[in-house]
């Protein structure tokens, strides 16, 4: 196993889980993991005075490059360098831009969870995290009742911390806000009714950023995808990476004029225990807190 830093102007990041025959390109895909600087625009660097390392071949093995365990690898972001990859079609080059799209996940009440956990672990898809984040969620809650209290929850802690452990409960802003203070990292929902960008934890310096989509009851994943490349989809991006945000928005925006969104205000409901038809999540909220019925189902 080797031991090796990555550093960035942001700060310095451990590269774990690589040895020296691990290829080159799981190499860039660490280091665009830790610092959302991808793959072909990685300048690696290592030694004094840092040279460059040639990451021209994605399949050599980190035995063929001069680093050994122990060092520090200076990564940069080298935006002269192309993103594109190229393909020919009846003897003409096409270039093809790496594009943000949508991973979409099930509809099960906890996608939110599964969006985050998503893009926070680089692409890895496990909707049974769910429970765990909830229970995280829940702890973090209840650890800081002068933080969360029943102005900002909505409910009382306790009662909070009990609700958001159900599965069949939704979560939200304030569960996305926890979520980017644990994970260190900014979070930006993209809300494809209003096509604008919330962002969380946007005032604290973090260098990461995750990019959801939200269509008024559901959230998917965003990732960038590499046209005709081994790379894998990306999904953590430097908080310097305008381009990604400009493309979300761009796909919010396609959404919206398709109309793929749910107007929260005038979406039928059913609650699920009393069979009560509603209309909207304001008449779902006061339906909640007169009956303590929280399980509701779109009609």
């Amino acid at each position: 196993m080797l031991r090796l830093r990555c550093k960035t102007r942001e700060g310095t990041h451990l590269l774990q889980g690589l040895t020296d025959v691990s290829s080159v390109r799981e190499l860039q895909e660490h280091i665009a993991g830790v610092t959302g600087i991808s793959g072909p625009t990685q300048r690696v660097m290592v030694g004094y005075p840092p040279a460059s390392l040639d990451l021209s071949d994605g399949d050599a093995t980190l035995r063929d490059l001069p680093i050994k365990s122990g060092d520090t690898l200076i990564v940069e972001e080298d935006k002269s360098r192309p993103t594109s990859s190229k393909k020919t079609i009846n003897d003409r080059t096409i270039f093809e831009t790496p594009t943000i799209v949508r991973r979409v996940v099930p509809a099960d009440n906890s996608c939110l969870f599964t969006s985050v956990y998503y893009v926070v672990e680089g692409g890895v898809y496990d909707p049974a995290c769910a429970p765990e984040m909830r229970s995280l969620i829940a702890e973090i809650v209840s650890s800081d009742p002068t933080s969360y209290c029943e102005a900002v929850l909505g409910k009382s802690n306790g009662e909070y911390c009990a609700w958001i452990r159900r599965e069949d409960t939704w979560g939200g802003a304030i569960e996305v806000s926890i979520l980017s203070k644990f994970y260190q990292c900014e979070i930006c929902v993209v809300d494809t009714q209003t096509v604008r960008i919330d962002r969380f934890g946007e005032d604290a310096g973090y260098s990461r950023r995750v990019l959801l989509i939200y269509d008024g009851i559901h959230y998917d994943p965003l990732q960038r995808q590499f046209p005709d490349s081994d790379m894998p989809p990306m999904t953590i991006f430097s908080t310097s990476d305008d381009d990604a945000l400009v493309q979300a928005l761009e796909l919010a925006d396609d959404a919206r004029k398709k109309r793929q969104f749910t107007d929260v205000n005038r979406f039928a409901l059913r609650c699920m225990v009393c069979q009560e038809g509603l209309t909207g999540q304001s008449a779902a909220r006061d339906h909640a807190k007169e009956t303590g019925h929280t399980n509701f189902g779109e009609v």
